[in-house]
């Protein structure tokens, strides 16, 4: 009998999981008979009530519920992959606790999975997370698939249901400062994509704030292209060129007598352009070469605080 295991990362979910498990509960309820479910709760450092609320639901069904805490937060795609390492499922699925990604599309997902696709997506066509959020999302996405991975789905996903054998590489492979979901979109599997509109949050507060959507930008633009990298060569290679062309005016004008004027303005807009693209250049590598020492150093992605194992 396969076994679906319902991964759900909770951060700050002291309100959601209450409305939330028992949702997805109804609706796993109706998939296929013979099939078994598994939950698999993930604490990412949460200081509220949010540990509670899981072994509360451990102990209304201590036989399918796996509860795991965290000793701090370590961002939910970290949590995603301590859920994936510790899942049982002949297939997986991932969803947030905030019911933003509807769980209705699960039996879908199944079917899909049932029919011999590895992966199956659930992709946003539309969001409901207010005007700078959605136009955030929007361009993250529109560069990741232009620059990064060509693969991804227009408007990108957060639910997603997949094959056993794409959980045991992505866990193997255990890449830090990643976006751990579009990993597995980087083995290439051939997938389904379900398209559906994301929900606006009506319980409890997101704490997915600027700071976060700025470092999972540059994470995986780091991760999954060498594009910054590139862009600069690139420039600096245009800089050069446009350099020799200026000399070869100015030695031309003197040979010539142009008469050229000499000012401390145009050579400071000069040196100051120059400046600043030599910082950010500087700004780009030093991104690479930190996640190359953070991948030297193989510290942890995660460290479990606490497991509560289901009773066989």
């Amino acid at each position: 009998m396969p076994l679906l295991s319902v991964i759900i990362p909770c951060y700050y979910n002291e309100e959601n999981l209450p409305v939330t498990l028992p949702r997805i509960e109804a609706l796993c309820a109706k998939m296929p008979t013979g099939s078994e479910i598994e939950y698999v709760l993930v604490d990412d450092g949460s200081k509220d009530g949010t540990w509670a609320a899981i072994q509360d639901w451990h102990t209304k069904y201590p036989d399918r519920v796996q509860a795991i805490r965290l000793s701090r937060n370590f961002g939910s795609y970290n949590a995603a992959l301590a859920g994936m390492k510790y899942a049982a499922g002949d297939v997986n699925l991932v969803i947030s606790a905030d019911l933003q990604d509807p769980p209705e599309l699960i039996p879908k997902m199944f079917a899909y999975w049932q029919m011999g696709h590895k992966l199956v997506l659930a992709n946003r066509t539309a969001r409901s997370d207010g005007f700078f959020n959605d136009l955030f999302s929007n361009t993250y996405q529109r560069l990741l698939k232009h620059y990064a991975l060509k693969n991804v789905p227009d408007g990108g996903f957060d639910l997603v249901m997949f094959d056993r054998q794409l959980r045991d590489e992505v866990v193997r492979i255990n890449e830090k400062n990643t976006n751990t979901l579009y990993m597995l979109l980087w083995l290439k599997y051939d997938y389904v994509s379900i398209p559906y509109e994301r929900q606006k949050r009506e319980v409890g507060k997101s704490r997915w704030t600027l700071r976060k959507k700025i470092k999972l930008l540059i994470d995986t633009f780091v991760s999954f292209s060498f594009f910054p990298i590139r862009a600069i060569t690139t420039l600096g290679f245009l800089l050069g060129f446009l350099a020799i062309i200026y000399s070869l005016v100015i030695i031309i004008g003197h040979i010539f007598g142009w008469g050229f004027v000499q000012g401390w303005s145009s050579m400071m807009i000069v040196v100051l352009f120059l400046g600043a693209f030599q910082m950010v250049a500087l700004g780009v590598i030093g991104e690479y070469v930190w996640r190359a020492l953070d991948a030297a150093r193989d510290r942890p992605n995660y460290i479990v605080d606490q497991i509560i194992t289901k009773k066989s």
